[in-house]
């Protein structure tokens, strides 16, 4: 913001001040001087109309102390420019009168108009004293302007009032907000002389820099100094606790607040009700709210709040429903704001639309806040056109705006346009946050090459963001989506504090990679160090147990998670169980399995179902499993497709052509494979049957050299079929797996990389079975490790082998 106001000339770097006149409030009148402003735009103050003369002198009485009072009146009452008006009108010699002037812009929010009046009270040789210069610290304050703050400070040391408590009390508080806490340490530490005021600017000051911990110790500073801390320094500590989820440290500090007898106060009171919801006491938060008598908007606001950040999303609701039947408030923006969070995580897009239509009918929007929570809602409910609708028209969109809508983009798996927004934002000159890098890191993951993922990664490093653990969680993703597992391992095991999420990510890394031996091993140790394991740590080691084929341990797994860590298990804990039996080939296991699932199942288990009915051949089961999951998602390409390659195994093509015109009239496509591979930090992208790259000669032979070996002369799509092949199966055909995308980026990266080392192909769709077999045959061939990772796993190809098993 004060980069913004600088750039439209709102201070001035010479030593002349720019002349505040009535211009700012209507038109000056010529010939005269210019600070004789006598034609405003505004009408004049009601007890100065009437039948007098336009002159001064007829005009305003002469008792300047009757002008001075009247002044002060419509400082007051918030009339800023009738108040300017009679300032015009009266003699302003006097430093009182100017200081009344310049308070009374400062309350109204006018803060440019403020420092502009006291460079004129300067041209005027009007001398300024130690009343005037704390509010004109507070205005350069409001505008976050460090260049003109620090003016104003040296001119203090300069008149000799740099040591003034009150003004160094505004200057510290200055300093706080604009950013430069350093400088308003230093002030603090220099003052001759403290009081509560000069602590509670230290205390609040970190709070609002976010540095909750800073502040808790400022305010233990402060007991330790004999300070007595009042309301506003229990305010400003229980938001620090809050901003570091210090519950005990809260409180230590609600005893506090009882001993001072300050419990009954309302602004200490709505205060412990926030702290105790961001800190995941919602009983606590409940307690004192119940206790209050007398509820404020904004304490209701807070309780809300309590119940989203506490995930208790219907309570929040009831609690809104409550504030308006019991304590008759009607919601505000405010208000509002609480409450779409809660209808995202809910899915309650109805709920959120009326929201908003709410907002628009009571004249909230515009509000950057609103708008932004909106698109988030719309984001999360799979609404990508009515949350681009919002953003497009947000006025003075700031970086959460900007990062809301990259993660909405994110969520709904639109990479491509998430990468070209952050693009945009760099375009601008915004610098990006922690959370921008953290929403934009999984469109890197899935869209880029490993190149560019090291490059992103030293962009992090450059923002200095690389000790962030939620960034470096981010960057072990990125590095084993991208095909590099040892280097998110080093980024893992260079953590300095890893969290829950931390080890959860490096244990689905190796996962995805097929190795789960060592997820256990970091499951275990993850248990050593004392980290409590949630529902998502045992998806992953799930997942791993099923990728790796370890039907022993997933069981033990799957079992200990109510008995020994009181997690009851989800649908994807139930998902990751039927594929890991889906491997053992158990079918009746598996629908008996899922007759036992205390939830509704979903298509994603019905998924599993018909993949596993697809290995035994079961074609009876798998028709069943394909019409619960397309009863659930009608559609789901990947659906149809498996069911047409059961029925393409057992020869029955009459159904193939009937699976393949159901997804015609249903408008869907199958999705074309696409395989890339990057060399010499250039990605090559290959697709099916496409013959068209400049070395497709070279790759050919590759293909065919190797078929050689092999002795592969027949067409391998023919060779699979074994049922009921028609005849033309046994020509070449137009989707041969011989010019499948994957088999062309392998051929690729042999003849294009460096001799022994790996060959990294990332596809977008499922591997086949002829191209896995393929990649077997040339990483045994070759000597050399072919990693391919598809839309669910990475295929690691060493020695003829795969880490998948060949289940996948």
């Amino acid at each position: 913001m004060a980069a913004k106001l600088v750039a439209h000339n709102y201070f001035h770097s010479s030593d002349t001040p720019k002349i505040v006149s009535r211009n700012h409030f209507g038109t000056q009148k010529t010939n005269q001087s210019p600070f004789a402003i006598t034609k405003p735009r505004f009408s004049k103050p009601p007890h100065i109309h009437g039948k007098q003369s336009k002159t001064s002198e007829t005009l305003i009485p002469s008792d300047n102390l009757t002008l001075t009072r009247a002044l002060l009146a419509f400082i007051e009452s918030g009339s800023t420019e009738n108040a300017v008006y009679l300032f015009e009108e009266m003699n302003h010699s006097e430093t009182y009168t100017w200081n009344l002037m310049i308070k009374g812009l400062v309350y109204n929010g006018l803060f440019k108009e403020a420092i502009e009046f006291s460079h004129r009270m300067d041209f005027e040789g009007v001398r300024a004293d130690k009343y005037t210069y704390p509010f004109v610290i507070k205005a350069c304050a409001g505008l976050l302007c460090l260049k003109e703050g620090e003016k104003v400070h040296a001119k203090l040391v300069k008149v000799g009032l740099d040591l003034d408590v009150y003004i160094c009390n505004s200057l510290v508080s200055m300093y706080m907000k604009v950013g430069c806490v350093e400088l308003g340490e230093k002030v603090f530490k220099e003052m001759p002389l403290r009081d509560l005021v000069s602590w509670n600017s230290m205390i609040s000051g970190y709070q609002l820099a976010g540095d909750g911990l800073s502040s808790l110790v400022w305010l233990k500073e402060m007991a330790l100094a004999g300070i007595r801390p009042d309301a506003f320094s229990f305010t400003s500590g229980l938001g620090a606790c809050s901003i570091e989820g210090c519950g005990r440290n809260g409180k230590e500090i609600h005893c506090q607040v009882i001993r001072n007898g300050f419990e009954m106060d309302l602004m200490v009171e709505t205060s412990l009700i926030n702290m105790y919801g961001k800190c995941g006491n919602v009983d606590y938060a409940e307690r004192v709210f119940n206790r209050i008598v007398h509820k404020n908007i904004v304490t209701w606001n807070a309780m809300i709040a309590g119940y989203v950040f506490n995930a208790c999303f219907y309570q929040s609701f009831s609690c809104v429903k409550k504030m308006q039947e019991v304590s008759e408030l009607k919601p505000d923006t405010i208000t509002m704001i609480n409450l779409l969070p809660s209808c995202a995580q809910m899915g309650a897009l109805l709920m959120g639309k009326s929201i908003h239509a709410s907002a628009i009918r009571k004249g909230f929007i515009p509000h950057l806040v609103l708008e932004t929570a909106l698109v988030d809602l719309y984001g999360r409910c799979g609404k990508l056109k009515l949350a681009e609708h919002v953003f497009v028209r947000i006025n003075g969109k700031n970086l959460a705006s900007w990062n809301t809508m990259i993660a909405a983009y994110v969520q709904n798996g639109h990479y491509r346009e998430a990468l070209e927004l952050f693009q945009h934002i760099l375009y601008e000159s915004v610098k990006p946050d922690a959370i921008t890098i953290a929403s934009i890191l999984p469109a890197y993951a899935e869209l880029t090459s490993l190149s560019e993922g090291r490059q992103i990664h030293a962009f992090i490093i450059k923002l200095g963001l690389s000790s962030n653990t939620i960034i470096s969680n981010s960057v072990i993703y990125l590095y084993a989506k991208c095909g590099d597992l040892q280097t998110a391992r080093r980024c893992f095991d260079a953590m300095l504090c890893k969290d829950v999420v931390s080890w959860n990510t490096i244990i689905m890394a190796y996962a995805i990679h097929g190795f789960g031996r060592i997820s256990i091993q970091l499951f275990r140790e993850m248990i050593e160090n004392d980290t409590e394991p949630n529902k998502s740590t045992f998806v992953s080691l799930l997942s791993s147990c099923s990728i790796s084929g370890m039907v022993d341990e997933g069981w033990e797994y799957f079992n200990s998670m109510k008995r020994d860590y009181g997690i009851d298990p989800g649908i994807e804990h139930f998902g990751c169980m039927l594929d890991l039996i889906g491997r053992t080939r158990n079918l009746d296991l598996a629908k008996h399995f899922i007759e036992e699932i205390p939830f509704v199942p979903t298509a994603r288990i019905w998924g599993s179902l018909l993949a596993a009915s697809r290995k035994t051949n079961d074609i009876e089961l798998a028709e069943a499993a394909a019409k619960h999951a397309l009863s659930l998602e009608h559609d789901n390409t990947g659906c149809y497709i498996l069911l047409s390659n059961v029925y393409a195994e057992a020869g029955r093509w009459e159904d193939v052509e009937r699976i393949k015109s159901l997804m015609i009239r249903e408008g869907l496509e199958k999705t074309i494979g696409c395989s890339r591979v990057e060399t010499n930090y250039k990605i090559n992208r290959f697709f099916d049957q496409d013959m068209s790259n400049a070395q497709m000669n070279t790759i050919t032979d590759v293909k065919d050299i190797i078929l050689k070996m092999t002795e592969e002369k027949e067409d391998v799509y023919a060779r699979s079929i074994t049922k009921l092949r028609r005849k033309d199966l046994t020509r070449r055909r137009p989707n041969s797996p011989e010019n499948h995308s994957v088999r062309l980026a392998i051929s690729f990266g042999l003849i294009s990389t460096e001799l022994g080392s790996p060959v990294l192909v990332r596809k977008n769709i499922r591997i086949c079975e002829d191209c896995h077999n393929f990649a077997k045959t040339i990483s045994k061939i070759t000597k050399r490790e072919v990693v391919v990772g598809d839309s669910k796993v990475f295929h690691h190809f060493q020695d003829g082998s795969c880490s998948c098993g060949d289940y996948w």
